[in-house]
């Protein structure tokens, strides 16, 4: 394992970096942006490992082009939606994932997007910047409460439990959505049928059909994998059972939500806000969403603090320096790839 070749798609933290440089030969891109096709294709020959990020797209082609000397591809995040991994079962690649130890800074996260949208934060900010003549009033921007309202979680796994605890303080109910086709619940574990329960949140939590959820919540957190049946969850028809003084808010994946539909939604006063910190077509924003006032956008900041950013990338050199001796990495997402032995 010594000389084993590895390639990163992007700079991770310094000591992720020297973690592996002690054990394994690297290629490192060292631009921000994502590596251009045809370099990931040329960088990834006879790799031994990749670790990648959301932006590198492993196919046929992308493990065609690695060889028969590939082991693993450690995806830099909790979602695999760029992997195909049935494609990397069949070959015998083994893909991991970064969970868990980004759960908190997400759920963090979400808060943010829920305070900073009902009380219209970034709003204020820019009133301020802009250097605009104002008067504190009673009816001056007035927003929306927080405490005492009800909260619906889309996706009930780590981190939509992780901000149902935290609505806890708020005083809040809290509703989860039931599976429907596995979508709904996606990400997380499956109702039981509307009962109540603590589902981990450390409260009561009620179950009920996602039609129902969006109906009756005053705030929507979405915390869903992106897969066939979440694309467009919340599609147009969705979005117009939310109540119009509601507030959405996304830190799973951009698809999950019809980006037009929404801006329509905002526009046409069907919706009060959106919190925004993922999008269909990253880094491109719809321009509806970038000129709403009551929408809050953050570029993808989900996991970005310094310590889980740091541990997200010795977790991904951890599943690479694993599967290389030969052993299951901690966080492996295809089982039957570690069991099939290489061609």
């Amino acid at each position: 394992m010594a000389s084993a070749p590895v390639l990163v798609t992007r700079r991770l933290p310094e000591e992720a970096i020297a973690r592996l440089t002690a054990s394994c030969e690297v290629t490192l891109w060292q631009e921000e942006r994502p590596m251009p096709r045809a370099r990931l294709l040329a960088d990834s020959a006879g790799k031994a490992a990749i670790i990648t990020l959301l932006s590198d797209r492993v196919d046929d082609e992308l493990l065609e082009a690695a060889g028969a000397g590939l082991r693993i591809v450690a995806n830099y995040a909790v979602g695999v939606d760029n992997v195909d991994l049935a494609a990397c079962s069949r070959r015998a690649v083994m893909v991991a994932n970064t969970p868990d130890v980004l759960t908190e800074a997400t759920a963090d996260m979400a808060w943010a997007l829920v305070m900073a949208a009902a009380r219209r934060v970034a709003e204020g900010d820019r009133v301020l910047r802009a250097g605009s003549a104002w008067v504190w009033g009673p009816e001056m921007m007035l927003g929306r409460e927080v405490y005492g309202k009800t909260l619906g979680i889309v996706g009930f796994g780590r981190i939509g439990r992780a901000v149902a605890r935290r609505a806890g303080g708020f005083g809040m109910r809290v509703l989860a959505a039931e599976r429907s086709g596995g979508a709904a619940g996606a990400g997380g574990a499956a109702g039981t049928g509307g009962a109540a329960g603590t589902g981990g949140a450390g409260g009561e939590v009620e179950w009920l059909p996602l039609d129902d959820l969006l109906a009756a919540s005053d705030f929507v957190s979405l915390h869903v994998n992106l897969s066939d049946e979440t694309r467009h969850l919340l599609d147009r028809e969705r979005l117009a059972r939310m109540r119009p003084t509601a507030v959405l808010v996304n830190t799973s994946r951009g698809p999950v939500v019809d980006e037009a539909a929404l801006a329509e939604a905002l526009s046409a006063g069907r919706l009060f806000a959106a919190g925004l910190d993922v999008f269909e077509a990253e880094p491109h924003v719809h321009p509806d969403l970038l000129s709403h006032p009551r929408v809050v956008l953050t570029p993808h900041l989900g996991s970005a603090t310094v310590d889980t950013r740091r541990a997200m990338g010795i977790l991904a050199v951890d599943n690479v320096l694993e599967a290389l001796a030969g052993r299951r990495p901690p966080a492996l997402v295809n089982e039957d790839a570690f069991r099939r032995p290489k061609a």
